[in-house]
């Protein structure tokens, strides 16, 4: 049987050191110990980091997986199949009810945009000239918050200022999502630094509207520290981004706010 310290074991699994200890610390994966207080694990642990990578994919939650780990130790697949089914079931619901919220979100967006290109009247901008209202909607902002993968979640949630900063994705993910991120903010027409985080305007547009929700959705379903608001405004699109303050450093690294 071998063993790995934890710098070996982030290197095989490409899942980074500071998850590991995160998935400790949530009990999904225990360490030994060495004399010298090294953390060690065994091959059991591989496979065990395997299952809850697999199980983040689908897009459970910790506790969920920490409730399927207890079933997986058994060794009985079908137990785990059984107890697997209803959670994948729920996070596909859950997937269609986003995925509804974006398209009416879209739509909304796309009825906004018809009506901006019209004609616009003589003079300045005023109550009826389409910069300011539209047919299908109420004047002001139209907000679309992105909360993490799990139903019944109340907008006003702040539980992303007490979730542990901890990213589960590979070191190779977290590389790939902060390239997607870079560029997306490339077409940002300015940018503010707020408290705890940042706000960012880009032109208005559904397609760039549905971008944006989809990359902080994927962003808040591996990091659930991060809190993000997407808003339509009569002059584009804003995107409010939170977080505690010890993911400074991962605003920084993302978003470039500064540390």
């Amino acid at each position: 049987m071998g063993t790995y310290r934890i710098s070996h074991l982030a290197e095989r699994s490409g899942v980074p050191a500071s998850t590991l200890r995160f998935y400790e610390t949530a009990g999904l994966l225990p360490a030994e110990r060495t004399p010298a207080g090294y953390r060690v694990y065994d091959d059991e642990a591989v496979q065990r980091l395997a299952f809850i990578s697999s199980a983040k994919l689908l897009g459970l939650a910790l506790d969920e997986i920490g409730d399927l780990l207890t079933v997986w130790e058994r060794g009985v697949c079908a137990a785990v199949r059984e107890r697997m089914l209803p959670l994948v079931a729920a996070r596909i619901a859950d997937a269609d009810r986003r995925a509804a919220e974006l398209s009416a979100f879209s739509a909304h967006l796309a009825a906004f945009h018809t009506e901006l290109g019209e004609p616009a009247p003589a003079g300045g901008c005023g109550p009826d000239c389409g910069c300011l209202t539209t047919t299908m909607a109420k004047p002001g902002p139209v907000p679309l918050t992105l909360t993490s993968g799990q139903p019944d979640i109340p907008a006003n949630d702040q539980t992303w200022q007490t979730a542990p900063v901890a990213c589960t994705l590979s070191s190779g993910e977290q590389t790939e999502r902060a390239t997607q991120w870079h560029q997306l903010l490339q077409e940002a027409d300015s940018r503010e630094e707020i408290t705890d985080g940042l706000r960012l305007t880009f032109p208005p547009g559904p397609d760039l509207a549905a971008r944006i929700a989809a990359l902080a959705a994927a962003e808040q379903d591996c990091c659930a520290f991060f809190a993000f608001t997407l808003q339509l405004t009569p002059t584009g699109l804003v995107l409010t981004i939170r977080a505690p303050e010890t993911a400074t450093a991962l605003l920084a690294d993302l978003f470039g706010v500064s540390a």
